[in-house]
């Protein structure tokens, strides 16, 4: 806009439900006290400040509100940043108040934009078709879940009554043998729990067969599993957007934590920072890939410490197989590896190397 009267106005908002609160810097000035506005009142606002400068940024931190309005404000011509969210209290007073998260993500959004790209860590935000998928897979993880709470709740009641039951108690073969045994007042309780179960888990099984027949490819690694793989694809949405092996043990949060001053370093735990689904979908695949694919580098370097009985050094073990295997991975999609080169068998070569024996056998008799 040729004759607008400012430059830059940054706005730093904090986003809730039923209210907005923000926080306005125009050009290099101090930021203006806060305000509150209802999200329709938000949006005349920010058009308001179009009309006033040249450009409009915002930011906002990444919750439960998705990333409608990111895509609202994208679309008016106002540049959003979605970040990730931490506490911003830097005054150490242990006081939150949306008008403080909101400065601080106004003074934090002014620095980035002045070249401190550090001064806060960038949300990708998918495709509305990318969110879709997401929610889709993510579905099938909350199903699970509340299986798997439910399935609990029986148990325990049976064990506070002496009677100890594992697996999936509530399966016609085993509730058929169960109910022999079972006073009626708890057979009824617990045809309750299974009448919940039961819908949840021919649900959860339903999702479990699409996203594998979406996932399977022939030319997919062995162990991997069509279910695994799609899992993964819809979290990370684009190998792609790594630039470095870095970058992709980051993400996974599988990097260890460390408290390091002058001379002393000392690592930690796992920091658990990044996506919690991808860390615990590369843990099983790897525990899966330790009895189909053993002779894989990572696996056959620490094969001692994970069939050992101490079960902290298989936790760590299995972590550092699934760290590398992250960045396996990401090399074999992006193309710029091959599976054989990292160790890693298709299907496709075990397919093949059972049609060879088959044909061998043929041959010996």
């Amino acid at each position: 806009m040729i004759n607008s009267k400012y430059n830059i106005i940054k706005l730093g908002v904090d986003v809730h439900a039923k209210s907005y609160t923000l926080v306005r810097q125009i050009d290099g000035a101090t930021p203006q006290p806060a305000q509150r506005f209802s999200p329709e009142k938000f949006i005349e606002f920010v058009k308001k400040q179009q009309q006033l400068a040249q450009e409009v940024y915002t930011c906002y931190e990444a919750g439960p509100f998705g990333f409608v309005l990111h895509r609202n404000l994208s679309e008016m011509g106002v540049i959003n940043l979605v970040v990730a969210p931490k506490k911003w209290n830097d005054h150490g007073d242990n006081v939150k108040t949306d008008k403080r998260d909101a400065w601080a993500l106004c003074d934090r959004l002014d620095r980035y934009i002045n070249g401190n790209k550090k001064a806060f860590s960038i949300v990708r935000v998918p495709t509305e078709q990318q969110e879709r998928e997401r929610v889709l897979s993510r579905q099938r993880l909350q199903m699970q879940k509340s299986r798997l709470r439910i399935q609990a709740q029986g148990r325990s009641l049976m064990l506070q009554n002496g009677i100890q039951k594992t697996g999936r108690w509530w399966k016609p073969r085993s509730w058929f043998v169960l109910k022999e045994s079972l006073p009626q007042w708890m057979i009824d309780i617990l045809e309750a729990y299974r009448n919940a179960i039961i819908p949840i888990a021919q649900e959860e099984e339903r999702l479990a067969k699409e996203l594998s027949d979406l996932g399977y490819r022939s030319d997919l690694v062995y162990g991997l599993g069509g279910l695994s793989c799609e899992q993964l694809r819809r979290e990370v949405l684009d190998w792609n957007r790594f630039n470095n092996r870095r970058e992709v043990s980051s993400f996974t949060g599988l990097c260890p934590s460390e408290s390091s001053s002058g001379p002393n370093r000392r690592q930690g735990s796992i920091n658990k920072h990044g996506n919690p689904t991808i860390r615990a979908t590369l843990v099983e695949i790897s525990w899966r890939l330790c009895r189909r694919q053993p002779d894989y580098p990572p696996i056959a370097k620490r094969m001692d410490v994970l069939y050992s009985k101490k079960s902290a050094a298989k936790k760590k073990a299995i972590v550092a197989v699934s760290r590398i295997l992250a960045v396996d991975l990401w090399r074999i999609f992006t193309k710029q590896t091959t599976a054989k080169k990292v160790g890693l068998l298709l299907k496709s070569d075990i397919n093949m190397m059972k049609l060879e024996q088959s044909l061998n056998q043929g041959k010996c008799n």
